[in-house]
């Protein structure tokens, strides 16, 4: 990082035109102020400066290399300054992919409450239902609801788990079922990230029965799947909290409440760090506390 030293000494006495200033401002001796700027202009092979008693004065050269490196050394400051702000708890940026639902509804309390802690911390939220390349996107972290993750090159914190039920419009023919095997795969509102059909397998505690779903209509949204079923197009399967507002106001009604699906996970999951960087890891076990806190329901 020496050019770099001597390229900031040098646009710090293009914009004061005094070398003893640049010197006070970078606890350095005027000597060694223009002991640099001779060596960069030794190395350039041009003058730089004109110096007289008083002050000193960029040359043409000087001026037009000072407006050339200009952006470049704003950038690697930048540049210094996130590194190094990576390795600290209490500052620098986090970019998160949350699904929706829980983008909207869960995370917007915690990530006030996390910067009333850490004010120099900032955030790009991302909202997706779908699977995102946690390496290729460039996130930080991703918080995902889901099956029990295969990944084996990125990093995975199961949270807790999510379970789910099924659920149908209140008076359809759906509500009077007595066995899984009563539903078409017509009748079943699939949920994919990536809009495709699924396979719903539900359990009673001593047997099992697998149902293809989504024949007839398939979202990577649960909301969508929700106001679906509500208006009585088949059965969706879903998050218990992410339907409980329907329950209680009556628009949804759970079916077939013997038979239990798989249940999700709520996790967190990041690219393959050595170890988590600190930021990240104030951020995750914030987040965990808080959820469990604010009593959160994933039921």
């Amino acid at each position: 990082m020496n050019d770099y030293k001597a390229l900031r000494i040098f646009l710090l006495a293009a914009e004061k035109r005094n070398f003893a200033q640049v010197a006070r401002e970078l606890d350095m001796t005027p000597a060694a102020v223009t002991r640099a700027i001779a060596a960069l202009e030794d190395d350039l092979g041009v003058q730089l400066f004109v110096r007289t008693t008083r002050q000193v004065s960029l040359t043409t050269d000087g001026a037009v290399f000072a407006a050339q490196i200009q952006p470049a050394v704003n950038t690697l400051e930048s540049a210094r300054k996130d590194v190094r702000n990576a390795h600290k708890a209490d500052q620098g940026r986090l970019r998160i992919s949350a699904p929706t639902w829980l983008g909207k509804a869960v995370l917007p309390p915690i990530l006030s409450g996390f910067r009333e802690l850490y004010p120099k911390m900032s955030f790009e939220i991302s909202l997706s239902d779908g699977l995102v390349d946690i390496v290729d996107d460039d996130y930080d972290l991703a918080i995902r609801i889901s099956s029990a993750p295969s990944d084996k090159f990125t990093i995975w914190r199961k949270i807790r788990a999510v379970p789910r039920i099924l659920v149908a419009a209140p008076g359809s023919r759906f509500t009077d079922m007595q066995h899984p095997s009563e539903l078409t795969p017509d009748d079943c509102l699939a949920y994919s990230g990536e809009s495709r059909r699924e396979n719903w397998a539900l359990s009673d505690g001593g047997s099992s029965i697998t149902i293809p779903a989504g024949r007839a209509f398939s979202a990577n949204n649960g909301e969508v799947l929700a106001d679906m079923a509500a208006d009585g197009a088949g059965v969706a399967m879903l998050p218990g909290f992410h339907i409980a507002e329907h329950i209680r106001s009556g628009r949804l009604v759970q079916v077939l409440s013997g038979w239990a699906p798989q249940e999700l996970w709520l996790t967190l999951y990041y690219p393959p760090y050595q170890s988590l960087p600190p930021r990240i890891a104030t951020f995750s076990k914030f987040f965990e506390q808080q959820l469990a806190s604010q009593m959160v329901m994933l039921e």
